[in-house]
């Protein structure tokens, strides 16, 4: 079967499915896995290039409508006549585990999928056991866009990963997925911990003196304790099973002495 993927987190799905090598081609932002990186590349996710899909004649190419304007592509495939699916919007960490087994259903890998869609549960059920055992709740901020102010609400899975490493997303009694809100806001919140996982953006492109350079950034708890972090945004961001590398890390940022210790590279499901 030849695969395109227009979307990153369904790459990444497709990896986990061990199914890299059917792909033909994938969008300019798919980074992982690592043999993906030589594949052809059909632009954004947003601006996708059909005419080159069409070219490459693809048996299914696995669409998505997790960013606002992704309806063009799917529009496109339609009037092109190219075979696609578009992959569930997962909104919870249920939900992703859930597109795991979708695509192993239209690629006919559906017992490997059932097989990682269990471990995936088990590990969740692993974090929320040990969630139980923390005494004091650390308050975390999530910022992923800048300008304007973007963190997510009560609907989201940052949320249920706060929960899960032991905190508590100080805007998750907003009951939205994604909140815009302001700076006052936020430092009025007081969070002891900040992460900041900027859409789209690298890590090593993200200077923490946007934010500390914000009126009375001092005055903020995690701020003054050291506990302003610039993590990974394909950890945090994209509803695939790599979201488990993103709730290691901030577990044992949290909470060191409670969780296993994060070990770059090393995914869980895979392991």
């Amino acid at each position: 079967m030849k695969l395109i993927s227009i979307c990153p987190s369904n790459t990444e799905l497709v990896g986990y499915l061990g199914l890299t090598s059917s792909l033909i081609a994938v969008d300019d932002y798919s980074d992982w896995p690592e043999d993906i990186k030589q594949l052809p590349r059909l632009g954004s996710d947003l601006k996708i290039d059909m005419d080159k899909v069409e070219k490459l004649q693809p048996d299914l190419v696995l669409a998505s409508l997790s960013v606002p304007g992704m309806e063009r592509n799917i529009e496109e495939l339609k009037k092109r006549n190219i075979p696609h699916v578009i992959v569930p919007n997962p909104k919870t960490l249920t939900e992703v585990g859930e597109s795991l087994r979708f695509v192993g259903n239209v690629t006919n890998t559906q017992e490997k999928a059932n097989e990682l869609y269990v471990k995936y549960n088990q590990i969740l059920d692993y974090y929320r056991l040990i969630s139980k055992k923390v005494v004091k709740k650390k308050t975390i901020y999530w910022e992923w866009w800048a300008k304007p102010i973007f963190t997510p609400g009560a609907y989201n899975w940052l949320t249920e990963i706060s929960n899960l490493a032991g905190g508590k997303n100080v805007f998750d009694d907003v009951e939205k997925a994604s909140v815009q809100t302001d700076w006052d806001d936020v430092r009025n919140r007081n969070p002891d911990v900040m992460s900041i996982i900027w859409v789209g953006v690298q890590t090593e492109r993200v200077n923490p003196k946007v934010i500390l350079k914000r009126t009375d950034a001092e005055k903020i708890s995690a701020i003054k304790n050291d506990q302003l972090y610039i993590l990974e945004e394909p950890l945090f961001c994209r509803p695939s099973p790599r979201l488990l590398l993103g709730l290691s890390k901030i577990a044992e940022i949290l909470h060191p002495e409670l969780y296993p210790n994060f070990i770059e590279g090393k995914d869980p499901l895979l392991s």
